[in-house]
């Protein structure tokens, strides 16, 4: 029997930011895509079925904000973790409003971002 690991999708514009996530995702045994912006994110989201999105707010091109409306709408079945280096009550709302299933601040704690995105995955 096989077991198939969790996909989750990193779309984060900061480069040694997405490359240690991604190091992290698949040291933890989930299968990582990265993306670069949001046209990255939703070209792979075309592609392919994720489980999770960790989306930055802040993208060029295309925002996380968009790529999150555009995952309620085509792939309402995928978790959604929004992250920003620019953490308000108002970004929070938003996300929120949008669809989100979580919010985290930047810098944050990796263990803690594991631990939620292993709650959202067995929700």
């Amino acid at each position: 029997m096989q077991i198939t690991k969790s996909s989750i999708l990193v779309a984060d514009d900061e480069d040694n930011l997405r490359a240690a996530l991604s190091y992290e995702l698949e040291n933890a045994g989930y299968e990582v895509t990265a993306a670069c912006d949001g046209d990255e994110a939703i070209a792979a989201l075309k592609a392919k079925k994720f489980d999770l999105a960790l989306l930055d707010i802040k993208m060029p091109k295309m925002d996380g904000m968009q790529v999150l409306k555009y995952i309620r709408q085509e792939v309402p079945g995928t978790k959604v973790v929004m992250l920003t280096a620019y953490a308000d009550l108002r970004h929070a709302i938003e996300s929120k409003k949008n669809g989100a299933d979580d919010f985290m601040s930047k810098p944050y704690a990796i263990e803690d971002l594991l631990m939620t995105i292993q709650r959202l995955l067995n929700s």
